[in-house]
């Protein structure tokens, strides 16, 4: 479910890792308008080889990321439950994830599940089910995931949206403009900033 995606926008991609079934969500924001881009699953679980598994995580986010150039990564963190081989599997699918982020230079961010719920419900305790609820409501869609895994990530995603539009992030952002603006200057002026932020001059 593919949407066009305005060079304006910010696009957002969160991950709900996973050896089994890893879930993925891409959110765009816009100001303070937040639309759903996309949302699914991989199964990696289907394939025999744990060496696989991982290698199917990796090219999906390389793809995902290729596909519609997120400028923010967000995942969840792992849940430390009693077994060991399920959280040495879960950490292995997200460090892959966040590999691949990495290599295409995306800033990681985690997000522990209690915070995902607590941002998106109010309720960091909330089920699932609660959490979708509150998706469809918030980013205007009825239709049902084909795996809670999905909405898990769109809601990681979703999350990390509502930080960047935090006053705190937007004043933070701004300071760490100003502070380069004035390296620059102080490092030679104006030639300097053009040099050194060619992205942030158009030439006419």
């Amino acid at each position: 479910m593919k949407k066009s995606i305005s060079s304006t926008k910010r696009i957002v991609l969160g991950i709900d890792p996973g050896t089994v079934v890893m879930g993925y969500g891409l959110v765009a924001l816009e100001g303070q308008r937040v639309e759903l881009l996309d949302w699914g699953i991989l199964k990696p679980g289907q394939a025999a080889d744990g060496y696989r598994k991982l290698q199917l995580i990796h090219e999906t986010v390389c793809g995902l990321i290729t596909t519609y150039h997120p400028q923010e990564f967000a995942i969840e963190a792992p849940f430390f439950g009693k077994n060991v081989q399920s959280m040495l599997k879960l950490g292995r699918a997200q460090g892959v994830a966040i590999a691949a982020a990495m290599q295409h230079q995306l800033p990681v961010t985690e997000y522990s599940p209690k915070k995902v719920k607590q941002a998106i419900t109010g309720n960091g305790n909330a089920n699932k089910e609660q959490v979708l609820n509150m998706l469809q409501t918030v980013l205007r869609f009825q239709h049902q995931p084909t795996s809670l895994d999905a909405s898990d990530a769109l809601a990681v995603a979703l999350c990390h949206a509502f930080q960047l539009q935090s006053p705190q992030t937007q004043a933070s952002e701004n300071i760490e403009k100003k502070k380069a603006t004035s390296r620059s200057r102080k490092s030679g002026g104006w030639d300097a900033f053009i040099r050194d932020n060619p992205n942030r001059v158009t030439r006419k």
